[in-house]
């Protein structure tokens, strides 16, 4: 459900995340010091391959940064608002979410795909999927920009409802709906529901018939094309919890057909997450349009959703393909394929989530401690601590996750250093940034932003050592608010049945 690691690439770096059996310090050769301690050397064996040394520690990646980032007096502003301000306000750590940078993604990624598919003699919707960020001001923000909505849970389900996503408008997944769930989501009048397994499809059976009513349906399948990431992410493979196989497809449309409640609508299939470029989705798309056509043999099959995946920059080398090179190229693969079986191009779906939503979040910490550390007889590296962590980004210690970090509360003329960001959980693995170079200078109380954490960050947060969750914060044209509150230690303590009821509580 989150991006993780891939294969190893030819590419110095694949889309910003470890590949799985490369070592989380791998050794390379260049040059540079590595600790402010050390005299210049031809080698930095503790600095990965991809990470050069920057000419300027403090300048902002425009592909990592929400657009609207830039330096004012050396603080970073975000949204028109200046981080400091932002932190003086409303504490730390705390996630920003810039609404222009959502809006503008939005708007661009539904044009895009709506004149790819115009150009074939189709149409597109794109949902935003909620699993990457979700509330009811994001749900505003999307639905807004002509956006339809995708939830995998009832919570999910809850939230855009009470952020006014008309239920026409949703698709519903998951491969373990409840009964109760589906129910509620068949009476509401949800969109599309996309069916993961055969006692699904006998659950709406039964719920259709009770309910009088003829539910729209989308069989989710496996095409065989596996994303280059992590292989919890790689969800197109037949040996995971997602979808039917495609043999076993035709006999599940056969059944849903014979269902008096079901309209079967077409197929969906997601081959991974954080993907670049447009190989994978031709070849998925080459795959899914022979099952497709053979369908449309026997019925019409309207539609073809294609799922989300497409990447972000995480670090100053991701190079993530352009929103609207991937949808020409994925519609056209869609009409040649079209073409070559006969059949007409279908109406496309998508499903971006983090293409949307994580370039338009940034998290700010305080610096805590920092501690130089040896690592051999000559190389020093420096740890730096912040006052959060894995809780609030869990994507570094479950993939191997690479992110990018600035001081964000001033600049400096100091001589850049390797450095680790960790975060203050009692837990080794809590690494916010693995290798960022950052001023030499960096001390206790200077401000730390980590910029592309609007994604998966937030939504898989925790209360790790019992920390509360950092509030969310949006900012617009130089306001900002809170969008999700944050908790506090009485909320923690609150939840706990064995704390006695204090005077006037229940």
């Amino acid at each position: 459900m989150a991006a993780g690691r891939g294969r190893v690439p030819a590419s110095p770096r694949l889309q910003g995340i470890r590949a799985p059996g490369v070592p989380s310090r791998q050794c390379t050769s260049s040059t540079h010091l590595i600790g402010p301690t050390v005299s210049a050397s031809p080698a930095r064996p503790f600095a990965p391959t991809w990470l050069a040394v920057p000419e300027d520690a403090d300048a902002l990646a425009p592909a990592v940064w929400p657009a609207s980032a830039h330096r004012t007096d050396g603080v970073v502003v975000l949204g028109g608002v200046p981080a400091t301000e932002l932190a003086a306000t409303y504490g730390t750590p705390l996630y920003v979410l810039d609404e222009g940078e959502v809006r503008t993604r939005a708007r661009r990624t539904r044009a895009a795909f709506e004149r790819a598919a115009a150009a074939h003699g189709t149409t597109a919707r794109v949902y935003y999927a909620g699993k990457a960020f979700l509330s009811t001001d994001m749900v505003r923000w999307v639905r807004e920009e002509g956006l339809c909505i995708d939830v995998c849970s009832a919570g999910e389900f809850a939230v855009a409802l009470a952020g006014g996503a008309e239920p026409a408008r949703i698709g519903y997944h998951g491969n373990n709906k409840r009964i109760a769930e589906l129910t509620r989501a068949v009476r509401e009048g949800v969109g599309t529901i996309v069916v993961d397994s055969r006692v699904e499809i006998e659950r709406l059976a039964e719920i259709t018939a009770a309910l009088g009513v003829v539910q729209s349906v989308l069989l989710r399948v496996n095409s065989g094309v596996h994303a280059e990431t992590h292989a919890f992410l790689a969800t197109a493979h037949e040996d995971q919890k997602f979808g039917f196989a495609m043999e076993d497809a035709p006999a599940a449309v056969a059944r849903i057909r014979e269902i008096p409640g079901l309209r079967f609508l077409g197929l969906h299939c997601h081959i991974g997450s954080q993907i670049f470029g447009i190989s994978g989705f031709e070849e998925s798309a080459a795959r899914i349009m022979a099952l497709h056509a053979q369908l449309a043999a026997d019925c019409e099959v309207p539609m073809l959703n294609l799922g989300g995946g497409f990447g972000i920059a995480y670090t100053s080398v991701d190079d993530p393909s352009p929103i609207e090179d991937l949808a020409d190229g994925i519609v056209t693969a869609v009409a040649r394929e079209s073409a070559a079986r006969g059949v007409p191009v279908p109406a496309l779906a998508f499903e971006p989530g983090r293409s949307i939503v994580g370039t338009a979040g940034v998290t700010l910490y305080e610096v805590g401690t920092t501690k130089p550390v040896r690592v051999d007889e000559t190389h020093t590296r420096l740890y730096v601590s912040v006052d959060g962590g894995m809780s609030d980004n869990a994507r570094p210690a479950l993939y191997g996750a690479a992110y990018s970090a600035r001081i964000a509360s001033r600049t400096s003329d100091a001589d850049p250093v390797l450095t680790r960001v960790v975060g203050m959980h009692c837990e080794s693995g809590d690494i916010v940034v693995e290798d960022e170079y950052l001023p030499g200078d960096i001390a206790p109380g200077d401000l730390l932003a980590v910029p592309a954490t609007g994604a998966y960050c937030f939504s898989l947060s925790s209360n790790y050592n019992h920390v509360p969750r950092p509030p969310v914060v949006a900012v617009h044209e130089g306001t900002s608010r809170v969008i999700v509150r944050g908790e506090t230690v009485e909320d923690l303590l609150a939840r706990d049945a064995g704390v006695p009821a204090r005077e006037g509580k229940a």
